[in-house]
This record gives C-alpha cells, structure tokens and sequence, in this order.
C-alpha cells in the first residue's frame, strides 16, 4: 500500500509527507540535509526510534545501545531511523521518599512526550526501547494513542548478583534493611550486600513491574517472540533490536497499526500472562490505561476476573524462587504462551508485529521437561492467578493483591492502624511500633491524595526483613512495587483524598480480608461511617503547582488507570491519519 511498482516508497499517505514533500518543505529538507541525509534517505518513510537512555539507573543504561541496534534494522528495512529519547522515573531510586510520587506520573510524561515528538515531526512509525517500570507501560500506551505502526523492545533485566552463596536482587537489599532495623543483619552484611545485589545493567530480575510488562509486550502482540527473554548486558538483544526496526517497516508496507493488534482478546491475552507468571499488582494499572488509548473497556474488575480463572504456571520471584534470566534460558514467554494455548486460555488468532497470529507465532514451541522454572497448565503451582481483585466495603471501587507464593495468610481480621502517608507507617514498622494482628492502614497515597500513587516497597520490605511479613495486613489507596510479598492490598478505591472509605477507618476498627473469596471489608456500621463522613474534609497536598499538581487534577480513578485524559473514546482524529 507504501510503495509504487518499481519499488520507491508513495509517501501520499504517510504522516511524514507533511515535512519532506513538495517545494513549499523544501525549508524543512534543508534541516535533514544538515544532519547528513540524502535524498534517497527523506524520500523514505521516517521512523521514530525512541528510547528511555538515561545514568539515573541500570535499568536505562544499555538502552541506547539497543535503539542503536533498531536504527540499523530500521535501516536496513529501507526506511529513515530518527532516534530521541524520553524521561524514565526509575523506581529503585524514587523510592521511600517524595521521590515516588514522580513515579506514576512519568509514566503519563513518557507518553506525551512521545506523542508530542512524533506528532512535531511527522514520523510514520515508532519503535520504543524501554527498560524501567513505568516506562514500558508508557511507550505502549504512546503507540496505542498514535496508531502508527510500532514495535516495542524491552531493555532486558539485571543479572542475579550474589551474596553469600545465593542469587540475591534489590529486592533482598531492601528486605536487609528490616533485618538490620530489627538486628538480624550486621552493618558490614548489609554494606556488603548492597555492593553486589545490581551486577550491571538491566532492570530488576524478579517478576517484578519491568519484567511482568515486558511479558505483557510479548503477550499483546507488540513486541517480537522471545525478546523480553535475554538480560541486558548480552548482546544478543542488539540482533532482536535490529529485528524489530527490520519489522516495523514491513508493519509500515503492509500497514498495520497497534490497534489492529491490541484488540479485547489482546489484552485478555496480556493479564492471562500476568496471573500465570504470578506478576505485578502494577500490571492492573497499565493494562487498563493501555486499553483506554484504544478504545477497549478494561477496568480492573475486567482483570481480575481473568486472573481469578488463570492458573499460576512461573515459579518467578518474589513468590518464588527464580528470576527473569532463568524464564528466558527455560524456553521464555513464547513456551508460557504455548502452554495456555493449549489449554484453551488463550487466544491464539490474535494479530501480532510479526504479521502473523499468536498460535502460529508458537506453532512450532514444544514443552521442555529438562526446565523447572514454567509448569504445564496441566500441573500448575496453584490454580488460580498469582494476582488477586477484592471488593468490599473498605474498597467499593477495588482494590488488588499478589498471592503469589503465598500458601498461607490469605485471609486475615485485625484492628486497624492508621497512617496519613507512607512515612508515618514506615517509621513505625522500623521502630517495631505494631503488633501481630495488626491492619496497617496507609491512606493520602492515591492518584490525587499524594499525589503520584507511591509504592510502599520499603515499608513492606521492612516488614518482611523482619520476619513479620506474614502477621500482620497493609492496606493502601497507594500502590505496591511488584516486588512485594505479604498480604499487602493497593489500589483501594475510592481514594482517601476522594472520600472513600479508606478516609473514614480510625484506630481500633476491624478490618476484614480474605484473599481467596476477593473480599476486603471494613466492620464499621454504615451510620456511624455517614457521621464521620460529615466531619471529613480531603487534605491539603504540599503541591499547588508543578506537574504533581497538574496530575493530581487530571487524574482518574486506579481501577480504570488512573489515567489524565478521555482516550480514544474522545479523539477527533487519529494521528496516523493526518
């Protein structure tokens, strides 16, 4: 459809035209002369190369590297690579103090800075290199909303370090913080450990929110089979970059776009991968404000049904006991599809970018016995997703938890302890200040209550790394990293900030969980909570301006995004048809 008979590139209706065709862009020519391309090179289709590259973390650091990679194939696939780069908020840095409410909202940032760029110069098709939590959600959602013909390449993770005789993440970092608060580890362990938890590049190894939204990539049909598999520092990863810019312009000739391939199945296609990996609370988040930019009806309720269904197939960490690297050496996400297909899980006659179908994507992937890490869906670690949807009284809009790993502490009843901000909690859980049986209630963390929505990975890794992890509940209308464990329930809805019931809880209340029902109630007698509704007033955030204060104005509800615009659903035109 792009290209005329004797094999040169029909521009008529590619949004590129806008600044390389015609005397009147002649202006516009002379910029991509300066930059040292030849006519052959701006007659051809321009593809955005964008990439997350930034030294805030590992996680970003090989990242340009890869877009380098994209750029050859978008070369050698005939078209014109043009790379920039976007902000990444990493969270390992952002996180346990003010620094995570930038979190959630790079995520937004990450987006529109994508689509603004695209947009500013016409290209015709992106490929996105991401590494970082919220920037894989974030470069997705920009393809969606631009609907040009994209392909995603996850950075890669971390390599597991190692630290006395054992694999060891961040992760363990963050738990030998309440080892040492509750002297279980010394000051020459804990120095020593964080010396050698992060070996290199790459983002964290379990199935955390990177890792669990680059299986959503392979899922969903966006990125290339088997890409998410290798770390970081191998080099391999460059050949899948330089594939993936390779495919995007055959996506340009053949003229698929994104929301050919990100349909309803799709996206029940991603969260069947994210129950069956036993992957992030974060996940139910991003897939619904994925789907907003395309149009598709995909609330958390959509996701947690789908979990609840999903067997729990990856013994992955923190449930587990193994990490990123270890899935991609066990056959990686294209033998999980595979499996679920087979058992009917799937859809299998979903579009992906290599132009053909998910089932014939795997046709050819058999199940290797010789590997530990996936089970059969036929003999799964446990039957039901290792990501858990609850409502209740405490949370009528609901709220999320991993299960993941955990055989026991589904279900817990105790007083409430209530907190106005992570601070105030993460204080007391270092002073030992709580008791078994205890809710620990974090309120004020939603989207707008913050705002930014933070993760809580230090207060609940603090819990953990004292051995209390599993005696005591957390609730929060904020959110939880994927690197989680315990019964730790986020996303309650309404937020506090709104008014919900989280607002109302005072110490001493009964809070009730049970994680295999998806029930999450507050036992406080509905007159008395309309009583102290009267006296409640939102709280005052110390943002009255900036872009904290532009988000927490924006910003929706958690259980459909918490998203900061109306998406398709109110779009007057779509950019790729410009």
């Amino acid at each position: 459809m792009t290209k005329t008979q004797d094999g040169r590139w029909d521009k008529s209706r590619l949004p590129s035209r806008h600044v390389t065709e015609g005397p009147s862009r002649a202006p516009h020519r002379s910029y991509y002369y300066a930059m040292g391309l030849g006519t052959r090179e701006i007659a051809q289709p321009f593809v955005g190369v964008v990439s997350c590259w930034n030294e805030a973390a590992p996680c970003n650091t090989a990242l340009m590297r890869q877009a380098n990679a994209a750029s050859r194939g978008v070369k050698a696939g005939g078209a014109t690579p043009r790379e920039f780069c976007t902000i990444t908020v990493t969270d390992g840095i952002a996180m346990g103090h003010e620094g995570m409410r930038s979190s959630l909202v790079s995520r937004e940032l990450i987006a529109d800075s994508v689509e603004l760029t695209v947009r500013g110069h016409g290209y015709d098709a992106i490929v996105g290199v991401a590494g970082c939590d919220k920037s894989l959600p974030g470069m997705m959602m920009a393809m969606l909303r631009l609907n040009v013909p994209s392909v995603f390449v996850y950075g890669g993770s971390i390599m597991p370090g190692r630290f006395k005789g054992r694999d060891v993440t961040v992760v363990d970092v963050f738990e030998g913080v309440g080892q040492h608060s509750a002297g279980r580890m010394s000051d020459e362990d804990l120095e020593a450990l964080e010396k050698v938890a992060c070996p290199g590049d790459g983002a964290c190894g379990g199935q955390y929110t990177a890792n669990t939204m680059a299986c959503v990539s392979e899922a969903i049909g966006l990125a290339l089979p088997y890409s998410s598999a290798l770390p970081a520092p191998d080099t391999g990863r460059d050949r899948y970059a330089e594939a993936s810019g390779e495919a995007v312009v055959r996506l340009i000739e053949a003229g698929v776009r994104p929301r050919d391939i990100c349909t309803r199945k799709a996206f029940e296609n991603a969260a069947v991968v994210v129950a069956a990996t036993g992957g992030s609370t974060n996940a139910a988040l991003h897939l619904p404000a994925m789907a907003n930019e395309c149009g598709v009806d995909f609330s958390l309720r959509d996701v947690a049904e789908i979990m609840r269904r999903t067997p729990y197939l990856a013994d992955l960490k923190p449930g587990g006991r193994f990490v990123a690297r270890d899935m991609g050496e066990a056959g990686g996400v294209p033998m999980l599809l595979r499996t679920l297909l087979d058992a009917g899980l799937v859809h299998g006659d979903c579009l992906t970018v290599t132009g053909r179908t998910l089932a014939e994507n795997v046709a050819d992937v058999r199940w290797r016995d010789d590997q530990e890490v996936m089970r059969p869906a036929s003999r799964p670690l446990s039957p039901t997703g290792g990501v858990v949807g609850l409502w209740g009284s405490l949370a009528p809009e609901g709220a999320i938890v991993k299960v993941a790993g955990m055989t026991s502490h589904r279900h817990h009843r105790g007083p409430a302890r209530v907190f106005d901000g992570e601070e105030a909690c993460f204080a007391a859980v270092e002073r030992g200040d709580y008791r078994d049986g205890d809710v620990l209630v974090i309120r004020y963390e939603g989207p707008r209550g913050g705002p930014g929505m933070r993760e809580m990975l230090s207060t609940t890794a603090a819990l953990s790394g004292q051995g209390r992890g599993d005696k005591v509940a957390l609730v929060t209308d904020g959110r939880f990293s994927g690197a989680t464990r315990g019964l730790c329930v986020g996303h309650i809805g309404p937020e506090a900030q709104e008014g919900g019931p989280i607002a109302l809880v005072r110490d001493g209340d009964i809070i009730a969980i049970d994680a295999d029902a998806g029930v999450i109630n507050l036992e406080v007698d509905p007159i008395e909570l309309e009583n102290r509704k009267r006296h409640w007033q939102p709280r005052e955030t110390s943002y009255g301006s900036g872009a904290l204060w532009k988000f927490a104005n924006t910003v929706g509800p958690a259980h459909l995004g918490a998203v900061t615009h109306p998406g398709m659903k109110a779009e007057r035109h779509v950019y790729a048809d410009i």
